[in-house]
């Protein structure tokens, strides 16, 4: 492993979820982890999930009684950040908010070895705005995770405009000795996973509001003959409104309002209601007691129009990524297979399709709507024009 990482000793910022998981991967993978958070109660809570899912995994015979107990005391609960003194990574794993994330970078800049590495889990703000707080920005990375962190196999590594090749180096060859895969990705709005599936929401939220099909019939074709694992409308449920839809606000603000990205109206309703969801109880299904989901039409060939119209807009968004270099052919495919996945990937599934299949498609769409979220990628017609 690179020198830039010294020790195998971390801290993560932020008790939630997401931070908790983290410490998991790391503890697991044989790392010394402090577990930090603003809020003594919710630091105590934390440690105790994760604890809790070390002793489901031991019932279950997962692990042994000698790794729960390595694992345990692996894991410690910091009080105050400058217990980060001695960490050769520092991964903050806190809410979307970019003065909240540079606050703790400013921080953890006085308090760690200057060798330190400097890590935002950031699923949709600039790497380079965060670390423009930090005396020594080459030091800053993103290393994004996706939700469950244990389980979901894809860690994105986002290098900001200073950040130190060396860094990105160590840092693709820590994912690796955590099980992880990595992609390298480009500082732009979404990196590559949340830009690429974007359309697998917009698209859905636009059939509704089109009155082309209803929730439940477009989750239907999505699952049961597009092969994805959910449909967008009960993904979008268990994202929670909050998150799902201010990814995507995030990305098209961040993009200057190009309408491939714009938000849906009718999803902002349900996050002003605080219809967040499965979290709240309701959001685009109702989730409470005694609720009935609705039934799908099942229509094949209404199915196979809505599978057409979402695949074609994800395999042109997955075709922009490659032409903008955000990332390589390589990396866009395992973002989506191992981040979200996707029954296929997408470059794949264009070939598959043939890429005049996947022009008509969106050109149709032009047509018909007049929307000018429906762009041809131009490495789309490169592929259509080469020998």
């Amino acid at each position: 492993m690179s020198p830039r990482l010294f020790n195998q000793k971390a801290m993560v910022v932020g008790a939630g979820a997401m931070g908790g998981g983290i410490a998991q991967v790391l503890v697991e993978a044989g790392w010394d982890v402090l577990l930090y958070d603003t809020q003594d109660a919710a630091l105590e809570n934390g440690i105790a999930r994760v604890r809790s899912m070390w002793d489901k995994l031991f019932e279950k015979s997962k692990i042994s009684d000698a790794q729960r107990s390595a694992y345990n005391q692996r894991l410690s609960a910091a009080y105050v950040l400058r217990e980060a003194a001695d960490v050769s990574l520092a991964i903050e794993a806190i809410y979307e908010n970019l003065d909240a994330k540079r606050s703790v970078f400013t921080t953890l800049d006085d308090v760690v070895r200057e060798d330190c590495i400097l890590a935002t889990n950031t699923s949709s703000l600039s790497v380079s705005s965060i670390a423009a707080g930090v005396k020594r920005a080459e030091r800053v990375v993103g290393l994004h995770f996706f939700n469950p962190a244990p389980l979901m196999p894809l860690v994105e590594i986002v290098p900001g405009i200073a950040t130190a090749p060396e860094v990105v180096e160590a840092c693709v060859a820590a994912v690796a000795t955590w099980g992880k895969v990595g992609v390298v990705a480009q500082d732009t709005p979404g990196f590559l996973v949340n830009r690429i599936a974007r359309p697998f929401y917009g698209e859905a939220l636009h059939l509704v509001e089109e009155q082309m099909a209803d929730m439940a019939t477009v989750d239907w074709a999505l699952t049961e003959l597009g092969g994805f694992r959910m449909g967008p409308f009960a993904l979008m449920d268990l994202i929670g409104h909050d998150v799902n839809y201010v990814v995507t606000e995030t990305v098209w603000k961040q993009f200057y309002y190009d309408p491939r990205f714009r938000p849906s109206l009718s999803q902002k309703r349900l996050l002003d209601a605080g219809w967040l969801g499965r979290k709240s109880g309701r959001g685009f299904y109702d989730y409470r007691n005694g609720a009935v989901l609705p039934e799908p039409t099942r229509d094949e060939a209404l199915g196979r129009a809505i599978v057409n119209r979402v695949v074609a807009m994800l395999i042109n968004e997955a075709a922009d990524a490659v032409y903008r270099g955000i990332g390589t052919e390589s990396d866009v495919e395992t973002a989506m297979l191992k981040g979200v996945n996707y029954p296929k990937g997408l470059i794949a599934w264009g070939r598959e399709w043939g890429w005049t299949t996947v022009r008509d498609q969106i050109e149709a769409l032009h047509r018909r709507t007049g929307d000018p979220r429906y762009r041809v990628c131009p490495w789309i017609h490169d592929q259509i024009s080469a020998p």
